[in-house]
């Protein structure tokens, strides 16, 4: 089989196509013939030796694939190997895709939308009608927390980019409202949520725009910086800064992710969201892909096509 092997962490271009044999499916997994695999910025820290779980080397990465197990068309989060042809995945991380879901479409709702979900629900206690402000809102973790917010009952989802190139993507998400980064939006919105995957400035700012009982949602550090917190202003601000993390999650809880993926599909089946900013790439170009998201270039979702 096909599959990007990464032989030393020196980034995405270390990155190299080889035929390996396919992996073994034990016990309580199942292996998957993958048409269509995630491409997000754990990926990138993957091939830095900066993400916190790393493999031993050599080792295939990418953590989100779609494609077919026998006669089932599934989506699935792997412990690495998703950038191969055939994938393997643990059981209670393996989900059944709706007819009219493709495959690049599931192999984008895995980890982003369940990431969403997560932050929203369990840890962000999100009420209908409640104000959520999302930061890096034209990346793939952000269309995603403004659909999946606006799902759940939002009563308002403002958007924070970069820059006015975004503006569009996250509109069409469903953001009520859209700033850039570089305006006074802390000043201009009040939110009771923050989902916030950028880290650095933008998470002090996002303190500051915090209404009183509002939960600061930590996701990431797309911005390359890890910020610290001034408890005074959670103090002052009656706040919460909750920390989110969908793949330590599945090693406290085993039975979340099928509990929102039941959640995800009835949404996406009852046109409350898509998977939107899709971009389809080649399994050979996904080195230049994730050098793109490490330079933050990637807009929305890419996805390597395989099948």
């Amino acid at each position: 089989m096909r599959a990007l092997v990464l032989h030393e962490t020196a980034g995405p271009e270390a990155l190299r196509l080889e035929d390996l044999p396919p992996p073994a499916a034990p016990d309580g997994t199942t292996a998957i013939e993958v048409h269509a695999a995630g491409i997000g910025f754990v990926d990138w820290l993957v091939t830095r030796g900066e993400y916190q779980i790393a493999p031993p080397l050599p080792f295939v990465p990418g953590i989100e694939v779609a494609g077919t197990a026998g006669d089932r068309r599934v989506a699935a989060t792997v412990p690495f190997g998703a950038f191969a042809e055939i994938a393997v995945a643990p059981d209670f991380a393996v989900f059944e895709l709706p007819g009219e879901m493709s495959f690049a479409q599931g192999a984008a709702m895995v980890t982003n939308y369940q990431t969403a979900h997560l932050a929203l629900t369990r840890r962000g206690r999100l009420r209908a009608g409640e104000t959520v402000l999302v930061l890096g809102a034209a990346g793939g973790v952000g269309v995603a927390a403004i659909q999946v917010a606006k799902a759940l009952g939002a009563g308002r989802v403002v958007a924070i980019v970069s820059a006015e190139s975004r503006i569009a993507i996250a509109q069409a998400a469903g953001a009520d409202a859209v700033h850039l980064a570089a305006g006074d939006w802390e000043r201009e919105e009040r939110a009771d949520v923050v989902v916030d995957p950028v880290g650095g400035d933008a998470f002090r700012r996002a303190l500051r725009c915090l209404a009183p009982e509002g939960r600061l949602l930590v996701v990431g550090f797309a911005s390359g910086t890890v910020p610290s917190v001034e408890v005074n202003r959670l103090l002052l601000r009656h706040a919460d800064v909750i920390g989110v993390n969908y793949g330590g999650m599945l090693a406290v809880d085993q039975g979340f992710p099928q509990a929102a993926w039941t959640d995800l599909r009835s949404w996406f089946e009852a046109g409350k969201l898509t998977p939107a900013a899709i971009s389809e790439h080649s399994l050979d170009a996904v080195p230049e892909v994730l050098a793109g998201l490490g330079e933050r270039r990637v807009t929305g979702k890419p996805v390597a096509i395989l099948r």
